[in-house]
């Protein structure tokens, strides 16, 4: 951001520094440089001010340093602000093995694996510092003694001579598998020269190239893309530390950390926990040991957790600097700082302005710490109009408190505490086998799956088969149609297959070859579809021709509206606002359409826009269709406008008659800026004096009537639509036409993931999630979708959790009732809501962040995604507890769908999951019911295709005047199918994978120029080594395709020496005027004797000879090109 008068940017540096020559600090280091072992109290840090002393100290004495949190969550925190001050490499993250305290059983592979990162990477420390953030319930655990790290450690070098059958025996041994494609750990493959290893103790998987014997080269790769990343010149092979250590002696973290610093957040906290688990340890040890008849089954508690008397003595041995509120050590000696937390403005920028300007006065220097460019920019816009004197230095990153230091007269305020935005910590990616294999099976083809074909229609894939063609060798693809009939399908027209997707759980109808049947149900949809795409286009023609209302550009208001939104805005968001103001500000009305998942913040564009538009004088209509979401939005809109000049009010069924005829009368006289209601909006009664925006949830949910009326509407207003339906992507470009439309992909960013966990059905599961949400004051969600014993379950619940005050909600109810009871929800007075799966999509009650879902195995996945995506809305942590039978009953299927929504635990994940099955019922919903009916006969590709070409034919006929410089800038287009007798194909000796070769041969069909087929090699070399000529001439092949393709040409035969090309057919009578076909022309009559051009019914075809091989062919279409 360019500099003004206001903010200079400060560096962090230099904050470093400042704080490594203060007295306090200076005493601290040289505390911790004498010889005998040290206590040090360092009372009165606030904020991130610990984290800037520990960097201060870390910085001059390096050494190793553990700091012990709190907890898990305070550790995370901690350890993004040493991260952001400290070089990342050094700072390592040490968690605890358990989901649970003492369930042995439940072990968190993740963290597993962070703890053997950790203990190898700190075996390699050895000279330079290292920094350890951990908590209390992590200290309990021994870990691996180092002389077994070290022994089980394979050390692989770049130079040094492999033997790839003794590599193989060391990783069985080691407890590795040997798998196609490696992507979690404890995985290896050996392709050719080409070593894949993830190791136990590494975030990223290796790949080790060899040359004859040789390590020519070690790299660290991908494991969602299989690409390799950074070079590294030695690789660590560590067993799963986690199995080892029951066969090893284990020893205290302390006694294998190099000579280290203690740094403790809570000195009595620690030590007591450490004495609760070995108590609890003992009695789970004792109980296991009891019911094995004495005989030992598993280690002895002191075997594997610390005893405190252990601990402390071993403590007492170290330096331990204490930093919390209290001091726990008497021993210890104080540093008292003077400092106090960041105030809170409760988001008043006039009281921050005076306050700033109070402390520049008193002579400290204020800074602001935030690594978000857009908050600075719009804190400057804000002191540009109410502080012009003010001065103030920004610093480029997150903390995640502020404080003022009287001492060093500093005080260092963070973004989102002035604009109380939920501040996140961000943890370490965690890849997932689940992640990297599900976005691989949505495209994967796998033997049996249903396989739609453009020209044949709905068969299933069979695999795929070697074939000779006049001798060499080709791969194919084979598919079986209705009564066993066979279609052999060349990898040149892998472009005309796609894997079949309909609704989820629908069986397609396989179709026969060679009847009219296909054709017939392409057409019929094909007429359909025409039909309500020319509707939507005359709409967006008319529009486009009325005058409608420019809005003028943002104001300072605007922007402290958009300032104090709690979360960061998302790209797509910013550019969703961004895209709503442009519309705006043109002088024809806006009708544009903004999707995005639930809680995604479609929302906040609203306000924003309702805003600027009340900002211009303009009444804003906002239609939503329940009762409930009414009072929702309103709560929303008060809220977010609560000290701008703005008029909201609202009209439903719970407002008296007497209340709606006064709000009316408001309107119509211009003193209620922004109305919300239901479609009571739109009937007869309701005048706006200037109405300038309207603003429509979901319109997809309003009746016939309500929807004509709308249309009506918005032809001279500006109209805006939100919905959570996603608008499939690929349905977007056939509409863009004829809607404007935003899309949010992407979750707000400081959102905490949902935790979502299957188990099977148990009193003490609910009653301990109840339980759990309503002591931190919370409420609950349990859905369970039988009407009949609905209130069964609400009793049942009040029987586990008698504090809790529990109502029930399902569908046969009477609107009235069910409103009154969903009201009493949103506003508190129930703390569980029992319900059938009625959780209306925008309902939106941050309070509630538990959510049980009764039979979870009966719902599609889908459904759960939406379900699970009503809690968590706030910046509290959500939990989603999926209830199911014993799981060893479920369908495959069932388990699968579960197990996908416990490893998606991220908001936007399972969004790419769940949108399959969302797609389908989006592009019902958008273009109509029956359009689902043609999905699923059709597939939703080839629907996606029909609705194209119905578009650009509708836009060639009936609006051509419309779309004069769009139609004038486009070409001919067509779908080349290339035959030919030379060797194609990706060999099994380079590839052995069927499904990955088949992978490669539809990536290779969707390249479209050299810039991809440059990467597609790169990517091919890193993965499989060199690349075999059949598969340089598979990428030529593709290059021919491109060439052919602009000059006109539909299929090309490549055989016998001889090139065919059969040119567009007769209709196209465009092309024979067009230049492509005059350089055709040209070619044949200046190369009469291996040239001729033959007439046929309904095409010609070009003849061209002595093309002897890939590359001839390849020269002779650039010739007849250029």
């Amino acid at each position: 951001m360019a500099e003004s008068h206001h903010i200079r940017q400060i560096e962090l540096k230099d904050l470093i520094k400042a704080y490594k020559n203060d007295s306090n600090t200076a005493l601290l280091i040289n505390q911790l440089k004498e010889d005998k072992p040290y206590a040090t109290y360092l009372k009165g840090l606030a904020g991130s001010l610990d984290a800037i002393i520990a960097a201060s100290t870390y910085n001059e004495l390096k050494g190793c340093h553990v700091f012990v949190m709190h907890d898990a969550e305070e550790a995370i925190y901690f350890l993004n602000d040493l991260q952001n001050l400290l070089p990342k490499e050094d700072i390592f993250y040490f968690p605890s093995s358990y989901k649970k305290p003492f369930e042995f059983t439940v072990v968190e592979n993740a963290n597993v694996l962070l703890r053997a990162e950790t203990l190898s990477a700190l075996n390699e420390v050895k000279n330079k510092g290292a920094i350890l953030v951990t908590h209390p319930a992590a200290l309990t655990e021994k870990v691996i003694n180092k002389k077994s790290l070290v022994e089980n450690t394979y050390v692989a070098r770049v130079g040094e001579d492999i033997d790839q059958s003794f590599i193989r025996e060391l990783l069985i041994e080691y407890g590795f598998e040997p798998s196609d494609f490696v992507y979690e750990a404890g995985q290896f493959a050996i392709r050719g020269g080409i070593i894949d290893i993830f190791s136990y103790a590494n975030e990223l998987p290796f790949r080790i190239e060899l040359f004859g014997d040789e390590i020519e080269s070690i790299r660290t790769f991908d494991p969602i893309t299989q690409l390799s990343q950074g070079e590294k010149d030695h690789a660590p092979i560590v067993p799963n530390v986690h199995n080892k250590l029951l066969q090893e002696v284990r020893e205290s973290l302390l006694e294998f950390l190099p000579t280290s610093t203690m740094w403790i957040k809570d000195y009595e906290l620690l030590v007591d926990t450490i004495d609760q688990y070995f108590e609890k340890a003992t009695e789970t040890f004792e109980d296991i040991l009891s019911m094995s008849d004495g005989t030992q089954v598993i280690n002895s508690p002191e075997e594997i957790f610390e005893t405190k008397k252990d601990f402390t003595k071993r403590l007492s041995n170290i330096n331990r600097v204490l930093f919390g509120n209290r001091k726990g050590l008497r021993s210890a000696q104080t540093i008292t700082f003077d400092t106090k937390p960041q105030p809170s403005f409760n988001k008043n920028f006039h009281l921050l302005g005076e306050t700033l300007e109070k402390q520049q006065l008193a002579g400290t220097r204020n800074i602001i710490a935030s690594d978000l460019p857009k908050q600075l920019e719009r804190l400057q816009t804000i002191f540009e109009e109410i502080k012009p004197d003010l001065f103030v230095q920004e610093l480029n990153l997150s903390l995640r408190g502020g404080f003022i230091d009287n001492q060093m007269d500093i005080a260092l305020f963070t973004d989102h505490q002035i604009f109380e935005r939920f501040h996140a910590a961000k943890s370490k990616k965690k890849y997932s086998k689940s992640k990297s294999m599900t976005l691989k099976e949505l495209r994967e083809l796998k033997a049996g799956d249903f396989v739609v074909h453009m020209d044949h229609g709905v068969g299933r894939f069979a695999g795929m088969e070697k074939t000779e063609v006049n001798g060499r060798e080709q791969e194919s693809i084979r598919l079986v149609y209705r009564d066993n009939d066979l279609l052999y399908l060349s990898l040149h027209s892998l472009h005309k297959i796609s894997k079949y997707s309909g609704q989820e759980g629908r069986q397609p109808t396989v179709s026969k070859l060679g009847s009219p049947e296909w054709e017939n149900k392409k057409k019929r949809a094909k007429k359909r579809v025409k039909d309500i795409a020319s509707e939507l286009i005359s709409l967006y023609a008319k529009r486009r021709e009325s005058q409608g209302y420019q809005f003028d550009k943002d104001g300072y208001l605007q922007a402290e509206l958009e300032s104090s939104f709690i979360y960061e805005d998302t790209p797509d968001q910013a550019k969703a606002t961004q895209e709503v103001k442009e519309d705006m500000e043109k002088p024809y009305p806006m009708d544009r359409l903004v999707c995005g998942d639930v809680g995604f913040g479609k929302t906040e564009v609203a306000v924003r826009a309702a805003f600027k538009a009340v900002c211009d004088s303009k009444q804003v209509a906002i239609l939503v269709p329940t009762t409930i979401l009414a009072m929702q939005h309103y709560k929303t809109f008060i809220a977010r406008m609560q000290d701008l000049p703005c008029n909201i009010d609202y009209i439903n069924r719970f407002r008296t008659t007497k209340q709606i005829k006064e709000t009316l009368k408001k309107v119509k006289e211009g003193k209620v800026d922004i109305l919300i209601g239901t479609h009571r909006i739109t009937s007869k009664d309701v005048e706006f004096k200037d109405l300038g925006l309207m603003i429509i949830d979901e319109e997809q949910k309003f009746g016939v009537k309500t929807k004509e009326k709308l249309k009506e509407m918005r032809i001279n207003v500006d109209a805006l639509t939100l919905t959570a339906t996603p608008i499939p992507r690929t349905l977007h470009f056939s509409l863009l036409g004829a809607r404007d439309l935003s899309v949010i992909e992407t979750p707000p960013p400081n959102r905490q993931p949902v935790t979502t966990k299957i188990s099977t059905f148990s009193d003490e599961v609910i009653r301990d999630a109840v339980h759990h949400e309503l002591m931190r004051g919370g409420q609950a969600f349990f859905v369970h979708n039988r009407v009949a014993d609905i209130e069964h379950f609400a009793n049942n619940i009040m029987r586990l959790v008698p504090d809790a005050r529990v109502t029930y909600a399902h569908g046969q109810m009477d609107g009235p009732t069910l409103e009154k009871v969903m009201l009493r929800f949103i506003q508190g007075e129930y703390d569980v809501l029992v319900s059938t799966n009625i959780i209306e999509s925008g309902l939106d009650i941050p309070n509630a962040n538990t959510i049980i879902v009764n039979q979870a195995h009966m719902f599609g996945l889908s459904d759960l995604h939406q379900m699970r995506g009503r809690v968590g809305r706030s910046n509290k942590k959500a939990y989603c507890y999926l209830l199911t039978p014993p799981t060893i009953g479920l369908s495959s299927d069932a388990r699968k769908r579960l197990s996908t929504l416990e490893e998606f635990s991220d908001l936007g994940d399972g969004f790419k999951v769940a949108m399959r099955d969302l797609d389908i019922r989006g592009a019902g919903d958008l273009l109509g019911g029956e359009q689902s009916g043609f999905i699923n006969d059709l597939g939703f590709d080839t629907f996606n295709h029909i609705l194209e070409e119905a578009v650009q034919e509708i836009k060639q006929t009936e609006f051509a005047d419309l779309f004069k410089e769009e139609l004038q800038a486009q070409t001919v287009s067509v779908n080349t199918v290339i035959e030919t007798d030379f060797e194609i194909l990706i060999p099994d000796s380079y590839v052995s994978s069927i499904s990955e070769r088949l992978n490669l041969y539809m990536r290779a069909d969707k390249l479209k120029n050299e810039k991809e087929i440059e990467k597609f090699s790169k990517d091919l070399q890193d993965r499989f080594g060199p690349m075999p000529q059949p598969v340089v001439d598979l990428l030529k092949t593709v290059r021919m395709r491109w060439v052919s393709q602009k000059l006109g040409i539909e299929k090309l035969i490549l055989k016998n020496d001889m090139l065919k090309a059969y040119l567009l057919e007769h209709t196209q009578a465009s092309y024979y005027q067009s230049e492509e076909f005059g350089k055709i022309l040209m070619y044949v009559q200046s190369h009469p004797k291996i040239c001729q051009i033959k007439e046929t019914k309904k095409r010609l075809i070009l003849n061209i000879e002595e093309v002897t091989d890939i590359n001839r062919a390849l020269e002779v279409l650039h010739i007849l090109e250029k």
